[in-house]
């Protein structure tokens, strides 16, 4: 099969991923074989590829967010049959025994493998996933539309619960990428006022056309008080200027995987009880819940296609903020 492997580290600009011929992957039991359809291309791909994130697997096949048909099945597979299509998230397995798994908290499991990191993802034509932490894919999504719901959009997701906010509240969005302009339209279905801040004019724009009350730069100060924002930016520096918009009591919800440092601030930015909360991958109910409502509102992804031998193209396009939306690999015909 055709595929993008990455054998070493290395900036996006020296073209690291390497297209070509590997073996197709055959399903253990309880895995089912998958053809990839679409896969999203993600930050956090960039993060493992750039070395931000510890390789844990090379060669690996990156990739996170795809969606495709099952082809095949290895014995003791019950929920999907042949034709049917799936979708393949970060969380590929969990141990299952240890105490965040038991109590509800499998995102924080202490054994995890996660898909295009540990395991090889869709930055090729096939994958193998175990049955029980891939998703149905409702027939109303087109599949390259629906490729970065599955990290973006849980992430999304589950950083707006964290954050608590409420119908009638006020959020910010700081950085404007995939993962916030599928948030965005969650909070408006949600009744919820955005204030999104970013440096590009481009996203701004798109904010403002996906119902943003206002949108600014990153360091500019949104017109009134927050209750809550999501810094989806992987720069610790945006972490004052956020604090500094928060009403008292606010919550600050870091969403990356990776965040570069953050400076020391004054005591006073995170006194009167506000807090700042990381997000650490997603639990199986997060995707579950966020499809749902996905097919509710129906939500709309702005993507910028490419093919599985422009990968390297399409990450570099990332990292230098030229993609609108999200990019996704369209692979296969």
């Amino acid at each position: 099969m055709k595929a993008c492997l990455l054998r070493t580290t290395s900036p996006i600009e020296t073209n690291p991923l390497e297209y070509g011929e590997v073996v197709t992957p055959q399903p253990r039991s309880g895995e089912v074989l998958v053809r990839v359809r679409a896969c999203g291309v993600c930050r956090t791909d960039l993060h493992v590829i750039e070395g931000e994130l510890p390789l844990r697997k090379s060669p690996v096949i990156p990739g996170h967010q795809v969606v495709g048909i099952v082809e095949g099945q290895g014995e003791n597979t019950r929920r999907f049959g042949i034709g049917d299509r799936v979708g393949i998230a970060w969380l590929h397995r969990t141990d299952g025994t240890c105490e965040y798994c038991k109590t509800n908290a499998e995102n924080l499991c202490d054994n995890p493998v996660f898909t295009g990191y540990s395991a090889d993802g869709g930055y090729a034509e096939y994958i193998v996933a175990p049955e029980d932490f891939i998703y149905g894919i409702p027939a109303e999504f087109p599949e390259e539309q629906t490729a970065p719901l599955l990290c973006a959009g849980i992430i999304g997701f589950r950083s707006l619960r964290l954050s608590g906010i409420k119908a009638g509240g006020r959020l910010g969005l700081y950085g404007f990428g995939a993962a916030a302009h599928v948030a965005i339209q969650v909070a408006r279905h949600w009744n919820v006022d955005v204030f999104a801040s970013t440096r590009d004019v481009r996203h701004q724009e798109l904010a403002l056309e996906l119902g943003a009350m206002w949108a600014g730069g990153t360091y500019d100060e949104p017109p009134m008080k927050l209750d809550a924002a999501i810094i989806f930016a992987p720069a610790g520096e945006i972490v004052p200027a956020a604090l500094k918009a928060l009403k008292k009591g606010g919550a600050l919800i870091l969403g990356g995987i990776h965040m570069s440092p953050i400076p020391s601030f004054s005591y006073d930015l995170l006194y009167q009880e506000r807090v700042i909360r990381s997000v650490a991958n997603n639990t199986r109910q997060d995707g579950i819940d966020f499809l749902r409502i996905a097919v509710e509102i129906p939500i709309r992804t702005q993507v910028q296609v490419f093919s599985l031998s422009e990968a390297n193209r399409a990450l570099n396009a990332l990292k230098n903020d030229a993609i609108s939306g999200a990019a996704v690999l369209r692979i296969g015909e």
